[in-house]
């Protein structure tokens, strides 16, 4: 690709992700995030949390024809903080759903992990070091929402690394499975240099 594209593509990238760290010729690929079902199994839980916060308080409340006023301020002081905890609790749950992410850039796969607001990690792997990329759905509401497991296993240390509840296309792993392949076959081309490099100046060296 043209030197010039390539810092095009490089700054583009650095202002639409500022939180990664990218070399001076390398720029994101994909942006991958959890599927979409979670996002509406995050509001949707929310809003049937809240529903059924309202209902109880009101058969409490019309249950308690007998209740003083003091009862009644103690009762909405309950509602509120059953209200509040719900809403917290959704923030806290699209919090996590925002900070699970996968960039694939043209030289790294990184792998934003967040288990909870306070438990964060990263991942940065090499895309010459990933041997296979898969994407596996084991259960029929996977199939029916089109989510599954994204797998990228690397040689050497043989780890496998998890993007779970991705929704990623069959046209986007194909994408994903040659960027991985390039980066392969720059890989070999840079030892290939390297060894007769060595080997020019072990020679030189002899002379």
């Amino acid at each position: 690709m043209d030197e010039s594209l390539v810092k095009i593509r490089h700054d583009r990238s650095k202002k639409d992700f500022p939180e990664l760290k990218l070399d001076d010729d390398e720029y994101v690929e994909f942006a991958f995030k959890r599927a979409k079902v979670c996002l509406f199994a995050i509001f949707g839980g929310t809003f049937i949390g809240l529903i059924l916060i309202l209902l109880a308080f009101l058969v409490v409340l019309l249950g308690q024809s007998m209740i003083d006023e003091m009862g009644k301020n103690f009762l909405f002081i309950i509602l509120f903080a059953l209200l509040a905890a719900a809403l917290l609790i959704g923030l806290f749950a699209l919090k996590v759903y925002n900070g699970n992410r996968l960039f694939i850039t043209n030289k790294h796969a990184i792998q934003f992990i967040m288990m909870s607001p306070v438990s964060t990690s990263i991942n940065i792997i090499d895309l010459f070091s990933i041997e296979d990329a898969s994407f596996r759905q084991e259960s029929f509401l996977q199939k029916m929402f089109h989510y599954g497991t994204l797998r990228l296993a690397t040689v050497g240390d043989e780890t496998t690394y998890t993007f779970t509840y991705s929704d990623i296309t069959s046209e986007q792993l194909k994408a994903v499975t040659d960027l991985i392949s390039n980066a392969k076959k720059r890989s070999r081309n840079k030892d290939a240099v390297k060894e007769v490099k060595e080997e020019k100046e072990e020679k030189e060296e002899k002379a």
